[in-house]
């Protein structure tokens, strides 16, 4: 039998405040154990002396992959033991390595979502793509080994635990998909903020400052319309999200070397693409962005 995705589960009803406010709890926590981690480089980044002023690789790697292991991953399973106990933590165990979707999921996240970003250095810069700087076949294999270690240790593996696993499927529930979709990606994005003291973070994420922090936003707002019709329609696969969550990623590190770095490094070709996919995506599915209207997914 299916299970709404914030239902109670077998298990007896849970009393507490984090039972009854499931997902204020998940995004306290998920702020709160990651901007714990990334405290110490912010304070030693703004002069108060905890560490050096500048965090050099790997040290930056292993403190974005601690704090990102942390908050959305160690929330969502916190919040879930809580209020759905071994249940709940199946449920959400289930959605991770659900893998029997159609092929097309497979392509479009894998294939479509890079394009996507090609597309948009295209439009914007008005240039086409160097593929000739790839240099030939060998860059599949390299691709592929750079996706997998973007998708574990950059962010996407563990983020996705929590933005799509844990709290899409109960915001849809409070929400229309649509303005669920809204909420989660203006909370994804600003609880990135503490990463913009690293520099190398900032230049290849559209840069920093007001503006480029107001660009990251609104472009992570797009993405996330588009990956909650990529969840919604492979019925609540966390894998797929993951997926297009590592494409995204992986192709920034692609474009500056296929244009211009300036052009490959900008939110704005990102923000093009993404934006009119998630435009077309909300007028073809009349906002529901793939959610069935029974909302019975388990």
């Amino acid at each position: 039998m299916a299970i709404a995705p914030d239902q109670p589960t077998s298990v007896p009803a849970r009393r507490g405040l984090v039972a009854r406010h499931p997902l204020t709890a998940f995004f306290v926590l998920a702020y709160a154990l990651s901007w714990i981690v990334w405290a110490p480089w912010v304070l030693g980044t703004t002069g108060a002396g905890w560490l050096p002023t500048t965090v050099e690789p790997p040290a930056t790697g292993y403190l974005n992959a601690t704090a990102i292991l942390l908050g959305p991953t160690g929330a969502a399973l916190i919040v879930t033991a809580l209020t759905d106990g071994r249940a709940g933590l199946r449920l959400l165990g289930a959605r991770l390595v659900r893998w029997r979707v159609s092929v097309w999921w497979y392509l479009l996240a894998l294939v479509g979502v890079p394009l996507l970003a090609v597309l948009g250095c295209t439009v914007v810069g008005g240039v086409l793509p160097d593929l000739a700087a790839l240099g030939g076949p060998g860059f599949l294999l390299s691709y592929a080994v750079s996706f997998v270690l973007v998708a574990v240790v950059g962010g996407p593996l563990f983020e996705e635990i929590g933005w799509r696993g844990f709290a899409l499927p109960r915001l849809q529930q409070r929400l229309h998909p649509a303005a669920a979709a809204l909420v989660l990606g203006l909370l994804w994005a600003l609880w990135h903020l503490p990463q913009f003291f690293d520099p190398s973070w900032t230049a290849a994420s559209g840069g920093g400052g007001p503006v480029g922090i107001a660009l990251f936003v609104a472009t992570a707002v797009t993405f996330s319309f588009v990956t909650s019709w990529f969840f919604n329609g492979a019925r609540y696969s966390v894998l797929i999200a993951v997926l297009v969550h590592t494409s995204i990623d992986a192709a920034t590190t692609v474009t500056p070397a296929i244009f211009p770095p300036a052009l490959a490094t900008s939110a704005v070709p990102l923000l093009v693409s993404f934006g009119a996919a998630a435009v077309v995506l909300l007028v073809v599915t009349r906002g529901r962005l793939g959610l069935p209207r029974d909302r019975e997914i388990s």
